[in-house]
């Protein structure tokens, strides 16, 4: 008998885990989103391996942002996986290393997951509830969200350490005495704030699990030391990396504008959105349009108040009977773990779905529990009618294929930043960063007038918000409108002098335009409030060592699309040749470039733009026509079209 349930469980381990590795399959490749850009992307300590005794010093290491954050493990694990790839071709290792992390936890809170259950209700059907509450939690639709979100990895590294640390204190008592169950705590605590939730956990873990203490007991004085005395090691700890964190991080970071006070009334609703998640994981969304409540009479956060209650007292009941601690436990560590994002201190987002990844660690394993429970009450039942345990069986294994499935498709919508910011504006239509960012995907493919449409949007919901107008002066400079682009680069900087992009896409603007003495200017207010920020030394210097020899560019030019033949560098050497006034070279460098990429309608523009000022209109209609074959909706064809047509038109009537 024993051999046969050993033999199912290893069986439905190995088919948990193949599960779990075929619903993230099509995951490996998916691109940098969102933050990734300034925590990986434009991050220049991830650069170089020798950078990392300064990731351990200096907060600004984490981001090219000026907000200073505490994680140098996570700067460490992307500098690694920057290193292993060779740079920033290919995403493949910097998925691969979060995954393999989000495995070892499956596999740890399988061994949480049976230790608590056995201390509370030892029974031979522990193993298989464990065992399923992992692969679920490894599975659930809405932890991709997480999964996927690169720089998002610190959740996943900092849950890790949390279950590290109590799967060690659970399992190996002389650890206890030596403090090791400590040493995966205090690397979570480099890795992500949260990690400090380690020590009220342990206390409710020794409290239930170890001291058997109920709510109502822990109130005693004697009870109540005992458990402190046991978990003071950690709690001292935690609660001097709270203090450092707070130190480093409150000051610097955003928060939207958005008062404590709202924020708080605006969580009871966020957290009973998180729990309902949990079930019906349908409406996922990486960059929501929630805003916070400001009225103290809201129907949601009266909904959300009187949530919280029920779940509160439910978790104080069932503490009460021994069998039903899990379940009290569980509940407890979803709140204990949203205390970092949804308590007093606000953020600029009132909520997001990868906020969800540790909290829902307690709610899997209390709703699995509760069903667990339910089906041990009717055991002989289900011993004696084989139909309604193959029933039970189906139903629980379509639970998880169901979550596969969830998971494959949100990897399908985080492969791209422009399948992933549609996904957003379908689910989030009023959320202007959300608009703004399927826009810029289609400026990048030339689609100028599908992306000022989202642009105009996206101001309706965000008209101070200073990456947009970078996005405006950018598209308006590609359209060639350069007097509004200026305008729009003006007002970034005005709503957010701190914003280092905002310097940056201004100067690269007043290097295109030949302006190199404000643009230095810019770049190097840039660098002293960035140290970090990738692109800006390299086009300081460019501009410098350039700025008195205008040749000197296409020399550069010359010399990139010689070594690496790329149609992108091509064209970028026809624009060099166009600004010089090389029309004929310009035509032969987009010529190159159409070689590799022969529907490439941004050579074909080139082509025509050239052939516009040489005054050949009908080698720049011919041009501009075959663009606009391949691409119909790009506005830099359009324009130089009917620019040859109007140019030409005035030759006829001359």
């Amino acid at each position: 008998m024993r051999t046969y349930k050993k033999k199912t469980l290893i069986i439905f381990f190995i088919f948990g885990f193949l599960l779990i590795i075929l619903s993230y399959y099509n995951h490996f490749n998916n691109a940098f989103q969102f933050d990734d850009e300034h925590t990986i992307v434009n991050n220049l300590f991830i650069r170089d391996l020798k950078n990392i005794p300064e990731i351990f010093t200096n907060p600004n290491s984490f981001s090219s942002l000026p907000g200073k954050q505490a994680r140098p493990l996570t700067t460490v694990s992307f500098a690694i996986d920057y290193w292993l790839g060779g740079g920033l071709k290919s995403t493949f290792y910097f998925h691969l290393t979060t995954f393999i992390c989000h495995l070892i936890l499956i596999f740890l809170l399988y061994l949480f997951y049976k230790n608590i259950l056995d201390l509370a209700y030892l029974h031979e059907w522990n193993e298989y509830i464990a065992l399923y509450a992992s692969i679920l939690f490894g599975l659930h639709t809405a932890n991709a969200e997480t999964v996927n979100y690169i720089c998002q990895r610190a959740d996943i590294l900092s849950t890790l350490t949390v279950v590290a640390g109590l799967v060690i204190y659970a399992y190996c008592l002389k650890c206890r005495k030596y403090g090791i169950y400590l040493l995966p705590v205090i690397a979570g605590l480099m890795m992500k704030e949260s990690t400090t939730m380690f020590a009220p956990l342990l206390v409710f873990y020794i409290m239930f699990f170890e001291k058997k203490i109920t709510f109502k007991e822990a109130f005693k004085v004697n009870n109540f030391l005992s458990v402190i005395r046991s978990a003071l090691p950690a709690l001292i700890i935690c609660f001097i990396a709270a203090i450092l964190i707070l130190k480093f991080t409150i000051s610097s970071r955003s928060t939207g504008n958005i008062s404590w006070l709202n924020y708080l009334m605006t969580q009871p609703f966020v957290i009973l959105h998180y729990f309902l998640t949990f079930f019906l994981p349908f409406n996922l969304s990486a960059d929501t349009d929630w805003t916070a409540i400001t009225n103290i009479f809201d129907d949601r956060l009266i909904v959300g108040i009187i949530f919280i209650v029920i779940m509160i007292s439910t978790a104080y009941k069932k503490s009460k009977a021994q069998k039903y601690l899990p379940i009290s436990f569980g509940i407890i560590w979803f709140f204990v773990a949203l205390l970092p994002t949804s308590s007093f201190f606000p953020f600029a987002e009132v909520m997001n779905d990868h906020r969800m990844f540790f909290p829902f660690v307690g709610l899997t394993i209390s709703v699995c529990w509760w069903s667990g429970l339910f089906l041990l009450k009717h055991q002989e039942k289900l011993k004696k009618n084989n139909l309604l345990k193959t029933t039970i069986i189906i139903i629980s294994i379509s639970i998880l294929i169901a979550h596969a499935y969830g998971t494959h498709n949100r990897n399908k919508v985080w492969h791209t930043a422009e399948s992933l910011w549609y996904d957003v504006t379908i689910k989030s239509p009023h959320n202007g960063r959300g608009l703004m960012n399927y826009g810029i995907t289609q400026m990048e493919k030339g689609n100028y007038n599908r992306a000022l449409t989202y642009f105009e949007r996206a101001l309706e919901f965000t008209p101070y918000y200073s990456y947009l107008h970078i996005n405006l002066g950018v598209l308006k400079a590609a359209m060639n409108q350069h007097e509004e682009a200026e305008k729009y680069f003006k007002n970034a900087l005005s709503y957010d002098p701190n914003n280092p992009e905002a310097y940056y896409f201004y100067a690269r603007w007043l290097r295109d335009r030949g302006r190199y003495d404000e643009a230095i200017i810019f770049l190097e207010k840039l660098i002293k409030i960035s140290p970090a920020h990738t692109y800006a030394p390299a086009l300081l210097n460019e501009i410098k060592t350039n700025q008195n020899k205008p040749l000197s560019f296409i020399e550069n030019a010359e010399k990139l699309a010689k070594t690496y033949p790329s149609p992108e560098n091509y064209l970028n050497l026809s624009l060099q040749y166009h600004r010089a006034g090389k029309y004929l070279a310009s035509i032969n460098a987009c010529k190159e470039a159409l070689k590799l990429k022969p529907d490439y309608d941004l050579a074909y523009n080139n082509i025509c733009a050239a052939y516009n000022d040489m005054g050949e209109w009908d080698k720049a209609i011919e041009a501009c026509k075959k663009g606009l074959k391949i691409n119909p909706d790009n506005q830099l064809l359009k324009n130089n079209l009917n620019r040859s047509i109007i140019e030409k038109s005035k030759q006829h009537i001359k």
